[in-house]
């Protein structure tokens, strides 16, 4: 089973060193960082450290839109592993592991998501994190999609994805779209479609309210679009379009 890692990067050239070198300890086919048009030095940073870099724009020929999940939509793309396994590119303490215990699960051939656990650090403290998860996410999720109420990092940016599966599934813009895919999966695949795995404890930057705010209004929108309350920007199933683009 071969594996692909894509790491979304928007001006991390603090972190994004580590991250792909502990992505790499664990042997995947390749490493893609995908940038978003990085102002700093994060594509430097990343081709140093030994991943294939790519410039967003490279990858498809249509003008970006801003957000998350533009990057993970071009990155599927770009892909060629069997499966692909997202990375976010803030982890302050990224350690190897991380990609083959989320590749694990797939050797049943009934998953086809499987989304990291773990606690999330707090300015410092072991718990505490995830406030958009803890107060947005997860009570939409149990009140909308019943069946999801046992994720329990929903938003987790660290997951994989059969990219069969991949290809097959819109793309949320921005950062409503974890919460898309995990709603897409269930209702296409079913809930035991959907693996968890424990990856102990998350370090990475936390975000002020301000941001956290427009990101938690994302969020929202998404899971109430998915149950039939609004609409939502997305980019449409890559398996549509991708071989008229290429």
């Amino acid at each position: 089973m071969s594996i692909s890692v894509i790491i979304p990067a928007l001006n991390e050239e603090a972190t994004v060193a580590a991250v792909v070198e502990a992505m790499l300890a664990d042997a995947p086919a390749e490493v893609l960082v995908i940038d978003a048009d990085s102002v700093d030095g994060t594509a430097a940073e990343a081709e140093a450290a030994g991943a294939r870099v790519l410039n967003w724009r490279e990858i498809l020929p249509l003008e970006p839109w801003p957000g998350k999940g533009e990057s993970l939509w071009r990155g599927v793309a770009a892909a060629r592993g069997e499966v692909v396994v997202f990375i976010d590119a803030d982890l302050t303490r990224p350690v190897p592991g991380m990609v083959n215990a989320l590749a694990a699960p797939f050797q049943d051939p009934a998953i086809h998501l499987v989304k990291a656990d773990y606690r999330r650090s707090y300015q410092g403290q072991p718990n505490g994190g995830g406030r958009v998860t803890e107060l947005t996410a997860k009570p939409l999720l149990r009140l909308l999609f019943p069946a999801l109420g046992g994720v329990n990092q929903p938003l987790a940016g660290e997951y994989a994805l059969r990219r069969s599966t991949a290809l097959d599934l819109p793309f949320v813009h921005g950062y409503g779209v974890e919460a898309g895919l995990l709603i897409d999966v269930m209702q296409r695949h079913g809930p035991a479609a959907i693996a968890q795995v424990d990856l102990g404890l998350r370090h990475h930057r936390n975000r002020p309210l301000a941001e956290l705010g427009p990101m938690a209004e994302v969020v929202a929108a998404t899971i109430l679009a998915r149950a039939g309350q609004g609409e939502i920007r997305e980019r449409p199933a890559l398996s549509a379009i991708l071989d008229p683009l290429i």
